[in-house]
């Protein structure tokens, strides 16, 4: 196998001076059109949107302590009235799924002969650091769909695993760092110094040529229509710039692994669902990077990926979307129920805290550099419902974590009035989570196409418990992440890899 160092239409010898063009024309672009390096004024609507909800948690707070019983528990009160509105608001949204299924589902595994004249070439894009157990199996799943990529290329961020050797073994001969090998099935082996998921993305990205980009992470298995459900929408939307597709979370086969995998399913479903409500309102701003699609002209007209927000693929939407706004170019972002895989998620609660913190602070760093979108009606419902929804989100743990705190605190107290209270707030509230979880699974399975009978145990398990568990490690993590903001301690942090079992993506949710 020979050495190629890909270039595009430039000569090999040119290859190397090429390439650093075209990373240096990224950043340039990154630092014009990111409002991290502009700076925009910060408008009188995203003060008062974000500093509203903080100072009206600081009220309710000190009232807690002096109130009446009526409102002695308001800031619980204000965060289950939050939490319920959002979910009112998916349910509403999301009814038309219901009828959308046939034509959803409707050709996504056409045979390449029946395809149009423009249907867009794809390749995709997976960033490895040491992932040689989950590797082969990604891209064995990617070969193995019924529309198969024409380019897959594995970008090996200075991985110090056995990430060479599986790549040996599929007839890649190992290239010099900084150059790449390409096997006669499409498949590319660009070998980097470690610089973080975001940098070894860009690399790749300005060497690619195909129209579509998907990003898959190394831990991701994609269902066999995935990639023909991808480029289809890609190719019947030509605004269309963005698109994630529907995520199962795995974890490992012990007690903790299979309890996550429990909670997490449940998570990753109303989460979906949420997503496509908000698409609907062309407000979608979350495309999940482990399994996501990009035209790649847009990506190269907005600077590629961000290397130092630590939510390199949230960050990305925000950019796109303002650019579209500013430039008049109707770009557009949506969910796809066709588009499943399955991804690692964490199976223990130090991974998962770990997880979430990460999450958490790049969320709070993108708030940050996008908020003079907050409240700007020039950005339509993203910037007048989506935004305002985040800039409320960026306190939810806060009330959430302050709501249970005042709980305990009543109980120690004997405030017995209060905490009665109270508790038929929570009652009432577990009540409708358990009605809303059986109507989001139906619709789930309906959506994405997946059969399997609705668990009314499991709702009721789920509603019951998940408040006073899994909901609160969530803020717990959140919560984190505002702590490596306010310090400056922003990292990705270690992370490491096991053989997963293989999922079973027919039930979708349990």
């Amino acid at each position: 196998m020979a050495y190629l160092e890909i270039s595009g239409a430039e000569p090999c010898n040119a290859a190397g001076v090429t390439d650093v063009r075209r990373m240096q024309a990224l950043e340039t672009t990154l630092r014009r059109v990111s409002p991290r390096y502009t700076k925009p004024a910060t408008p009188a609507a995203t003060v008062l949107i974000h500093g509203g909800v903080a100072c009206l948690w600081l009220l309710l707070f000190l009232r807690a302590f002096g109130a009446h019983v009526a409102g002695a528990w308001a800031v619980g009160i204000v965060y289950v009235l939050y939490d319920t509105a959002l979910l009112v608001f998916t349910f509403f949204n999301t009814l038309p799924l219901l009828h959308e299924r046939s034509a959803l589902h409707k050709g996504s595994d056409a045979p390449a002969a029946t395809r149009p004249a423009t249907w867009p070439t794809l390749g995709v894009l997976i960033a490895a650091h040491n992932e040689a157990p989950v590797l082969a199996a990604t891209i064995g799943a990617l070969r193995a769909g019924s529309d198969v990529p024409d380019e897959i290329v594995v970008v090996d961020d200075g991985s110090d695993d056995d990430t060479g050797a599986v790549l040996a073994r599929m007839g890649l001969a190992t290239p010099a760092v900084g150059a790449a090998t390409r096997g006669g099935d499409g498949l590319t082996w660009l070998r980097l110094p470690h610089g973080g998921k975001a940098r070894a993305l860009n690399r790749a990205l300005s060497q690619i040529e195909t129209d579509i980009v998907l990003t898959v992470d190394a831990d991701t298995l994609l269902e066999a229509g995935a990639v023909a459900a991808m480029r289809r929408a890609f190719a019947n939307n030509p605004g269309l710039v963005a698109a994630t597709g529907i995520l199962v979370p795995v974890c490992d086969t012990s007690l903790a692994g299979r309890v996550m995998q429990w909670f997490q399913t449940h998570e990753y479903l109303r989460n979906f669902l949420s997503r496509a409500a908000w698409a609907r309102q062309d407000g979608l701003l979350l495309i999940s990077g482990a399994f996501a699609g990009f035209r790649r002209a847009a990506l190269l007209r907005v600077g590629g990926f961000d290397p130092d927000c630590l939510v390199e693929d949230y960050e990305l939407i925000h950019r796109l979307r303002r650019v579209s706004v500013l430039h008049g170019l109707g770009w557009t972002t949506t969910v796809l129920g066709d588009a499943r895989a399955s991804t690692e998620a964490p199976s223990t609660i130090g991974a998962f805290l770990r997880q979430r913190r990460r999450w958490f602070g790049g969320f709070l760093q993108t708030q940050m550099w996008y908020r003079d979108m907050v409240g700007n009606a020039r950005f339509g419902h993203l910037g007048t419902r989506m935004l305002p929804v985040k800039a409320a989100d960026t306190m939810q743990p806060i009330y959430g974590l302050t709501a249970i705190f005042l709980l305990f605190y009543y109980l120690l107290t004997g405030r017995a009035a209060v905490v009665l209270g109270a508790g038929a707030v929570i009652g009432a509230k577990l009540l409708f989570d358990f009605g809303f979880y059986l109507w989001s699974v139906h619709l789930y399975r309906r959506w994405v196409g997946t059969s399997g009978r609705v668990s009314y145990g499991s709702a009721l398990l789920g509603a019951l418990i998940e408040p006073f568990t899994f909901q609160l490690l969530r803020h717990l993590g959140a919560s984190l992440g505002w702590v490596s903001l306010l310090t400056r301690q922003m990292h990705w942090g270690a992370r490491s890899r096991r053989t997963l079992p293989t999922p079973t993506l027919a039930d979708g949710a349990r």
